[in-house]
């Protein structure tokens, strides 16, 4: 979702991104390889702030810590919206942090709930697509700021570019294709409203819009 996030940055909107995992157990790269990749497409974004809350990778699990940490994160930031994974995904640690999330904004209204901090009531919640594709319930054309969407998807170059690695890079979904898929699905995306990229997004509740 690079695209809407550039494109509301651009409009003086204030986004963050919060990283679950130092991405400790990825194939390629290392952690302060990603923590430098990580900060340089946050810079190409536009991002108020970008944390990292130091999960284990490939550990993401339904506990009461790592659901606290989220929702302690919701309350810190207090973000009238919040995007997700979608809850399906070739990645079990995606499909994990989809329904972390869900969890802490759910737990970050009750005030009852870690009462040492304030409540934070999230106006909405939406999911955006990693690997696959679904039926979306809402489409941004992100036309004008795709050009920041795909240099901050290639400021993760250990994950994308072999020459980055040496003869240690190993062969990995993301490097076989990837960002030219990505292309592609978002095109077709905005095809469906004549528009040449779009970004899709899912919402399990429905969209109300006050036209008066």
């Amino acid at each position: 979702m690079g695209g809407t996030i550039a494109k509301h940055t651009r409009a003086g909107y204030r986004v963050g991104i919060c990283d679950l995992t130092l991405a400790e157990m990825s194939s390629n790269g290392n952690v302060d390889t990603r923590r430098e990749e990580a900060a340089e497409a946050g810079r190409i974004l536009g991002l108020a702030s970008r944390s990292n809350l130091g999960l284990p990778d490939r550990g993401l699990y339904m506990t009461k810590e790592h659901v606290d940490a989220i929702t302690l994160e919701i309350r810190k930031f207090k973000p009238r919206i919040v995007f997700a994974p979608y809850w399906q995904d070739r990645h079990p640690d995606h499909v994990a942090c989809s329904h972390l999330v869900q969890e802490a904004v759910f737990n970050a209204k009750l005030r009852r709930y870690l009462p040492d901090t304030e409540p934070v009531l999230v106006e909405q919640l939406y999911f955006y697509f990693i690997n696959d594709v679904f039926d979306t319930d809402v489409l941004i054309n992100v036309t004008d700021s795709y050009s920041s969407k795909t240099d901050a998807l290639r400021a993760y170059a250990s994950q994308f570019d072999p020459a980055t690695g040496g003869n240690s890079y190993v062969a990995t979904p993301l490097n076989q294709g990837y960002l030219e898929r990505v292309e592609a699905r978002d095109r077709l995306l905005g095809q469906k409203r004549m528009v040449p990229y779009a970004e899709g997004f899912v919402s399990k509740l429905p969209m109300i819009v006050d036209l008066f």
